[in-house]
């Protein structure tokens, strides 16, 4: 049994021996093992290689993409849009401002232009001439300009934020003043707008105009005190106030002269008497104008309100009272007070010409309020 077995494996291996010397057999064999040892090895890396074929295969479809993009249509489509929803949208509102700051002759125009794709746009001010606008536009058109583009920008900006101008009315004349504080007044009605100005003038157009537009208003100054400069005051400067805000300042003025004088202050207390009455010859002026004409012409103001007529009257007292008040002012209010010509009033007696002020102030509106209702019924 062993002899046989021997012999039997022997011929196995002698006929696998003489399938081997067969060379196709013998190629199909290795093939086979490449194969089945690549599968084995490609096993250990599966996931990498895997994730990089992917990566290739987007790779060449990116590429392929981008042999088959033209320039050219990405160019006009972006220059269709930015006119459309951008540029032109600027432009208009621009040509909006200029013409309500008065300076509609001025418009500016789209100019757009194409770099590989690159939508490159520009808002250029057409001008009479090819020449830099500095050259040719007045100090006040480029504050204009400046003032309208700045408003465009905010309008298509959607927001609600505050904004702040400083002094934007320099170099502006009277119409074109007129214009602006119209336009900051609208501007109040969406959004705080802040103005510093030290134009008392301007100040009154922008008071005017948030009333037309019912805007509330509120106004401050900043003013130099012992505790340093830009304090601020919630009291407009003497110039800005009414009558009754200068009789005030008035009376505290008067406290000022009485110190003075009693002191023994004689050359501080003169230069202060004089003073008040130079303020209380202004407040005399103030008064004709706000409470025995009622504001039916206000200087700084470029209206005449002849509904207030109403309640108007001027007799021939009232005459007497102010040219005596304004004379008796113009005595004081003028270097030769100082100079010896006219001796200085005490602090009683200036006192006693700031209340006869106040009480006639008191006694005139009074009585043109009793006479616009006789009037009106």
């Amino acid at each position: 049994m062993r002899f046989q077995a021997l012999a039997d494996k022997i011929n196995v291996e002698a006929e696998t021996l003489e399938k081997a010397s067969d060379e196709k057999e013998r190629a199909s064999l290795q093939k086979q093992f490449v194969e089945l040892d690549a599968r084995a090895r490609l096993s250990q890396v599966k996931g990498a290689v895997v994730l990089a074929v992917n990566r290739l295969g987007h790779q060449a479809k990116l590429n392929q993409c981008l042999s088959e993009i033209k320039t050219t249509a990405i160019s006009r489509k972006a220059s269709e849009l930015a006119e459309k929803v951008v540029s032109k949208e600027l432009a208009e509102a621009l040509n909006h401002e200029f013409k309500a700051l008065g300076v509609g002759t001025l418009r500016v125009s789209l100019q757009s232009r194409s770099d590989r794709g690159k939508a490159l746009h520009k808002l250029k001010l057409e001008l009479p001439q090819s020449r830099n606008p500095g050259d040719i536009l007045s100090e006040g058109e480029q504050r204009a300009i400046a003032i309208g583009s700045f408003l465009a920008e905010v309008g298509l900006s959607n927001g609600k934020g505050g904004i702040v101008f400083d002094d934007p009315v320099s170099s502006l004349d009277h119409r074109r003043r007129e214009r602006v504080a119209r336009r900051l007044a609208q501007e109040a009605a969406q959004r705080q707008v802040i103005v510093f100005t030290h134009d008392i003038y301007f100040l009154c157009l922008l008071a005017e105009e948030a009333k037309l537009a019912t805007v509330p208003i509120a106004t401050q100054s900043l003013t130099r005190r012992a505790e340093g400069f830009g304090v601020a005051d919630p009291e407009l400067p003497f110039e800005g106030k009414s009558t009754s805000k200068r009789i005030k300042a008035l009376r505290a003025q008067h406290q000022i002269t009485a110190k003075l004088h009693r002191d023994g202050e004689e050359q501080q207390y003169q230069r202060q008497t004089v003073d008040a009455y130079f303020r209380l010859r202004m407040t005399w002026e103030r008064a004709v104008e706000e409470v025995l004409l009622r504001e039916v012409i206000l200087r700084f103001r470029k209206g005449v309100e002849t509904q207030r007529l109403v309640g108007v009257v001027v007799e021939d007292s009232d005459y007497a009272e102010v040219y005596a008040g304004m004379t008796k002012c113009s005595n004081y209010a003028h270097d030769k007070a100082l100079l010896g010509g006219v001796a200085v009033p005490d602090p009683d007696e200036l006192l006693a010409d700031i209340t006869a002020l106040d009480a006639w102030r008191e006694r005139i509106e009074e009585r043109g309020k009793k006479t616009a209702q006789k009037r009106k019924a």
